[in-house]
């Protein structure tokens, strides 16, 4: 294979003309591009500290912002009001929020029982939260609310705390969860720590989610059997339970709940695959609220149990009574925070870039918090994004947060007229449409990709799947975290290091494994370090360059034959960072190759691992003439000294030290030899 480019075709005969003859080619001085060292001298900039560079960053943006600017991040959904067009924008807005109101409300009731709580305050949930959305939130789709995964959560926690038969309790705790869920995620959002959910792995949050899913179905397999079951978030509980009563199974509400349950996916499927059937999408769970409804007034089975009476009107304003157990609901408030920025903020974000605007993720998070925090005076347990509901929201092409504001207007008008209709609602149909919600939360696709694709995610995935399953949700969080976070540092520490090659024809230089054809030079190994090197994984670099020294040998080289390395060239263009323990460590190597007689050369180091160094004294030390803009620039300079050091018979004192002692200052690299049959780039005289 050649790389060779037009610009090398008159070297290439050049190559050709000297290859008759090494000895007889005329010598040609190294060109070499100087590199300008930074000024360390008192008179230079101090090092700033990053936290001041944030803070004067901040203090600049401040200071450009208008009147309008500070309206606009106050209260984002004047973005949109200043540019609404209602002749545009007013129908699709209209057609979406009844869209989303009319899927929301059983959901609603759903995802409430999941929870553990009255159907009513699955309800209040959906009121105030998007009515203050509508106004703080960020995103024009995003459709907040109940879903299923918080709601197993809330159940979760405060079954740990409250007994099932503390109804009461159990809805002090679920609204105490609200507003301690609100203040982390506005805590999060204005001191912009975002960025931490980062290191949990996409994989773990999928097998954390698959799980989930399973154990939330599982759950609500009760109101489809007609007894009750354990109440766990571990699966094995839950199937012995559900062995353990299966004498009282009755056919009635099993038979309701799976009609409702097919007719359910039937019409979530065709609505997904055909675009002028979306429609049957959303309306899907009402139908089967309408059917369950409809078939528990006519017939009244007695084996089928009904939600009952729910109370009628708007949730009125009170504060939490109790923060007794607020230390003890703090995890899961981390937890359900965790899933805001991972779900919502994700889905919001997606959203944003098909429909063209911009969203800070930031912004949206403190938009959510505020939601959570104002729903929690009215009654409301937490809320946040759902992935189905906005998905419906965008392909209902919803512009603007209006449309928020009309579901919350369609939820009003629930609670204050449906809610006497509501009681006749039979439990299956409730838990029928949780079930085929979760459904398609377990990936089982995902599962397949990583395991043809990663290997690595794939155990990640597996790893977090089962232990939820087995040992609960908060182990299995804090495992498949935990272990997320070990393969980050792992990676962190032991960072990816290669060898480089030149590829034929070329001065570029490449991975010799990724580029078998590329070649080395003798005595000179040419190693890029592709990460930060810092005080965690600077050690595992010295070893790595130790080894090199020996594992070069097997590659391809060309050059003068010597019998041992003197020359290691760190290319360390993708180096973004290096601490002062990294910067020590490589002075205590260069010492220990200064005294095997091996010189250290720097290659494109970029400018403030350039500072750093250079405040280190390190550029003094090695040598300001063995720093390089580029690969090839020292690869010359070595590559001449091992040329001239293979012809001295006398090697005491050693050509480094000749060499050194030769180029004090009065001389430059025009005095080295080129080697003419390897180099494909004619050497010129440095330019002083």
């Amino acid at each position: 294979m050649s790389y060779a480019s037009l610009s090398v075709k008159d070297l290439t005969s050049l190559v050709t003309r000297s290859g008759t003859g090494s000895s007889s080619s005329p010598k040609r001085p190294v060109k070499v591009i100087p590199l300008q060292h930074p000024d360390t001298s008192n008179e230079a900039r101090p090092p700033s500290i990053p936290f001041d560079d944030i803070l004067s960053g901040w203090r600049a943006k401040i200071k450009r912002m208008s009147l309008v600017d500070w309206i606009e991040t106050l209260f984002p959904c004047f973005r949109w009001i200043r540019t609404y067009r209602w002749s545009e924008y007013f129908k699709l807005d209209l057609m979406a929020g009844i869209t989303v109101g009319v899927m929301l409300v059983p959901q609603a009731m759903s995802y409430a029982k999941l929870a553990g709580l009255p159907p009513i305050y699955g309800l209040y949930s959906s009121f105030v939260p998007i009515f203050v959305y509508a106004i703080f939130g960020s995103s024009r789709q995003l459709a907040i609310g109940p879903v299923a995964l918080v709601s197993l959560l809330v159940s979760n926690a405060l079954g740990g705390i409250a007994d099932s038969s503390e109804e009461e309790l159990h809805i002090e705790l679920a609204i105490l969860l609200a507003l301690l869920v609100g203040i982390l995620e506005c805590i999060m959002g204005l001191l912009r720590l975002g960025w931490l959910i980062r290191f949990i792995s996409h994989s773990v949050i999928s097998g954390f989610t698959s799980a989930s899913a399973i154990v939330i179905g599982l759950s609500q397999v009760k109101y489809f059997l007609g007894y009750n079951i354990a109440r766990s978030s571990k699966i094995v509980p839950l199937v012995e339970s559900i062995i353990a009563g299966s004498d009282k199974f009755q056919w009635p509400p099993f038979l309701m709940g799976c009609l409702i349950l097919v007719i359910l996916q039937v019409m979530k499927h065709v609505g997904k695959a055909k675009k002028e059937l979306q429609f049957l999408r959303a309306a899907a769970p009402l139908t089967g609220i309408v059917l369950g409804t409809t078939i528990a007034k006519v017939f009244h089975p007695p084996s089928i149990s009904l939600v009952g009476e729910i109370p009628q009107g708007l949730p009125t304003f009170s504060f939490p009574r109790s923060f007794d157990h607020a230390k003890t609901l703090l995890p899961t408030s981390a937890l359900i925070t965790g899933v805001a920025i991972l779900e919502s903020v994700g889905i919001a974000k997606a959203l944003a870039a098909k429909n063209r605007y911009e969203l800070d993720s930031n912004s949206e998070l403190f938009g959510l918090g505020v939601a959570n925090i104002l729903g929690s005076l009215f009654s409301a347990y937490p809320s946040t994004g759902s992935f189905s509901r906005s998905a419906v929201s965008n392909e209902s092409e919803a512009k603007t947060g209006l449309s928020g504001l009309i579901t919350g207007i369609i939820i009003g008008c629930s609670l204050l007229f449906l809610t006497p209709v509501f009681k006749y609602i039979p439990q299956c149909a409730l838990a029928a449409i949780v079930i085929s919600a979760v459904s398609g939360l377990v990936d089982y696709d995902e599962a397949i990709f990583l395991w043809r694709v990663d290997k690595r995610d794939f155990t990640l995935w597996t790893i977090t799947s089962t232990t939820t399953l087995f040992f609960g949700i908060e182990i299995g969080v804090l495992v498949g975290v935990g272990f997320s976070l070990a393969f980050v540092i792992h990676e962190s520490a032991n960072p990816h290091i290669a060898v480089l090659g030149r590829l034929p024809g070329t001065t570029v230089y490449r991975n010799v494994k990724q580029y078998p054809e590329a070649y080395t030079y003798n005595g000179i190994v040419i190693v890029r370090i592709d990460a930060p090197i810092y005080f965690a994984n600077i050690s595992y670099i010295k070893d790595t360059l130790r080894e090199y020294e020996v594992a070069v040998d097997k590659y391809t080289t060309k050059g003068p034959e010597v019998e041992r390395i003197s020359f290691v060239i760190l290319e360390m263009s993708p180096v973004t960072h290096i601490d002062s323990s990294a910067v020590e460590a490589l002075k205590e190597l260069y010492q220990e190759y200064k005294a095997r007689d091996i010189q250290l050369a720097i290659s494109n180091p970029n400018k403030d691992v350039h500072m750093t160094i250079a405040r280190s004294g390190m550029v003094e030390l090695v040598g300001k003439e063995w720093y390089f803009v580029r690969v090839h620039d020292a690869v010359q300079v070595c590559l001449n000294c091992v040329q001239s050091s293979s012809n001295l018979e006398d090697r005491k004192p050693s050509f480094l030290r000749r060499f050194n002692n030769n180029n004090n200052g009065s001389s430059s690299y025009t005095d080295l030899q080129s080697y003419n049959t390897l180099l494909k780039e004619p050497l010129l005289p440095v330019e002083k």
